[in-house]
């Protein structure tokens, strides 16, 4: 395995090539998705290797997704090819003003049907992270399973594993299930990355000191939490038992084309800075910065930057201000 393992479902992507219902659209431009395909495609271009574990369909869409992924040089060896079960795809309206609209069609794809059997086969040598997400157990009793599975694997391995909850109530049966499943797995994880909307929903709890602390009373070390304009949290438990906290703000934006994918660049921020050993000022910092990339352009991954291209953003663009914070088109999310 690569130095960094995730598991997802990469889909095909259609967005709308002008505003408006998604009923009333006739052209779309096509994509990949996924948004553990985006963090893989980020950490890659970071210099970072990544090794996705999925399962596509054995159909143009399935095939199409693999030359992306090897063209960007993500290793794909554990992404085997359904003969049974298609692959996902997804509706993406295009929209100037609020979040867009988005339409699954992922039941029953192959990636859902992936299960903890085919996780207890796979080697981990060489590994040094695991990256998941709330989206990927979310899809069946099997993918739950299976990311459960993934876990212990990762522990026996030691791994450090991060997890960005990703909320996608659609995919759940229910809001208790969600909140009760997702906590489940983040208590089992070094590194969480909950949005402070997010957090709020999933713990009952109002503030970002308040919802680190959920996470850290739960079993996670560190709780990272994306503050929209405001920038970022970090509340760390140190190895000395003493706890440290880290607010860094976030970079102007003058003009929002699309959220989709931010926090996908916010996790890649935070996986390669673990990786690379960054102090968490620098970790929020970059994080912030692939976000603030991110939310300008509107494909989920085709902006994630280069090591060179981060680094000019960073040096560049100034840090949001209080004044203009309210006017920016970001919320906390």
């Amino acid at each position: 395995m690569s130095e960094v393992i995730t598991i997802g479902e990469p889909m095909i992507m259609f967005v709308a090539d002008a505003a408006g219902d998604l009923k009333n659209v006739q052209h779309f431009t096509r994509y990949i998705a996924g948004a553990e395909v985006n963090v893989s495609v980020g950490v890659t271009r970071l210099g970072h290797q990544v090794s996705l574990i999925s399962e596509v369909g054995n159909d143009p869409f399935g095939a199409y997704i693999r030359q992306f992924l090897e063209r960007e040089g993500i290793e794909t060896e554990a992404v085997a090819i359904s003969g049974d079960h298609p692959t996902g795809f997804q509706l993406k309206s295009k929209t100037e003003v609020d979040d867009p609209e988005v339409v699954y069609f992922r039941k029953g794809s192959a990636a859902s049907r992936l299960n903890a059997e085919r996780i207890e086969r796979l080697d981990f040598s060489g590994a040094k992270l695991l990256h998941l997400t709330g989206i990927f157990p979310a899809l069946s009793a099997e993918t739950f399973d299976a990311t459960l599975k993934l876990i212990e694997k990762a522990r026996e391995n030691h791994l450090l594993i991060t997890f960005d909850p990703n909320l996608r109530p659609t995919l759940w049966s229910d809001e208790a299930t969600m909140v009760k499943r997702i906590n489940q797995l983040a208590g089992r994880c070094d590194v969480v990355l909950p949005g402070f909307r997010e957090g709020k929903r999933l713990t009952g709890r109002t503030t970002r000191e308040a919802i680190a602390d959920f996470y850290l009373s739960n079993g996670a070390k560190t709780v990272i939490i994306k503050l929209g304009s405001t920038g970022a949290y970090c509340k760390r438990q140190q190895p000395d038992g003493q706890v440290a906290e880290t607010l860094v703000p976030s970079f102007r934006v003058d003009h929002v084309v699309d959220t989709v994918g931010a926090g996908d660049g916010f996790a890649v921020g935070v996986i390669t800075g673990l990786l690379e050993a960054l102090p968490d000022k620098k970790i929020l910092e970059r994080a912030n910065a692939i976000g603030a990339i991110q939310v300008q352009h509107i494909s989920d991954n085709e902006a994630l930057p280069s090591r060179e291209q981060l680094a000019a953003f960073i040096e560049k663009t100034a840090h949001q201000t209080p004044e203009n914070q309210a006017n920016d088109g970001l919320q906390a999310i």
